[in-house]
């Protein structure tokens, strides 16, 4: 119980964190968060494609890891769907409309789900299963993007 309580304290705690910021911060602090994904996303696709170092494919998936289990759905604040942060947000409104709730719940759990899969095949060293899970983590990339992200 003691456990419950501190873990939901400490999401109580990020959510007020991330309220107080204000629209242009959380549009940066998002941008950043995805250029490190992207390029980590780079940096295993270069190994899996070409010649494997397990040790690179290991820190990049860790990285991804981290990004996707770090609360980043709080940078998803109301008003940020416009506005600039390093640059204009290429994020669409449609993300905060009700009748997405469910599905962009989905895409992110997804996402998070495919991200710790991948930390777990890197680790193994297996080239061949970190290629395929490689691509199932993309496919949790592209899904968000054809609905919720505008091209640039």
């Amino acid at each position: 119980m003691k456990k419950y309580i501190l873990t939901l304290l400490g999401i109580t705690l990020a959510g007020g964190a991330a309220a107080q910021l204000k629209p242009e911060e959380a549009i940066k602090f998002r941008q950043s968060a995805y250029t490190t994904m992207a390029w980590n996303m780079h940096r295993i696709k270069d190994n899996v494609e070409g010649k494997y170092n397990k040790d690179e494919v290991i820190k990049a998936a860790n990285v991804i890891q981290s990004i996707a289990n770090s609360g980043l759905g709080s940078l998803y604040l109301p008003g940020t769907d416009k506005g600039k942060g390093w640059k204009e947000t290429r994020l669409k409104p449609e993300l905060f409309k009700a009748e997405n709730r469910e599905k962009v719940g989905k895409l992110a759990t997804n996402f998070s789900r495919e991200a710790n899969e991948m930390a777990k095949v890197a680790a193994t060293g297996d080239a061949a299963a970190a290629k395929t899970q490689f691509g199932k983590l993309g496919e949790t990339c592209k899904a968000c993007h054809d609905d919720f992200r505008t091209k640039e």
